[in-house]
């Protein structure tokens, strides 16, 4: 199982104002791609994503404008974390498939 780790800033999808986003960093992105997996939906990748004391199961989307994938944060983690906009998340994330 591959398992990475950084700290990236929490940020607002414009499109829909109540979906946040931690971006993971282009060395991670890098890794997350080399992992043989099989194709899913949207060419997304399912991990275990940890930020603090919280853990769930989710799935990471590339974003073609970033050139890396985003973790997508919902408000339960965010509340739980105090997370806001702008403040930096510390992430794990194990690659599932």
């Amino acid at each position: 199982m591959t398992t990475l780790r950084f700290t990236a800033d929490l940020w607002r999808w414009e499109a829909q104002t109540g979906w946040f986003f931690v971006t993971v960093g282009e060395d991670a992105s890098a890794r997350i791609r080399e992992v043989p997996r099989p194709p899913r939906g949207f060419g997304s990748v399912r991990v275990r994503a940890t930020v603090g004391a919280t853990s769930w199961t989710t799935s990471v989307f590339p974003d073609a404008a970033r050139g890396a994938y985003v973790l997508p944060v919902k408000k339960a983690v965010r509340r739980a974390e105090g997370l806001d906009e702008g403040d930096p998340a510390d992430v794990v994330l194990e690659v599932l498939e």
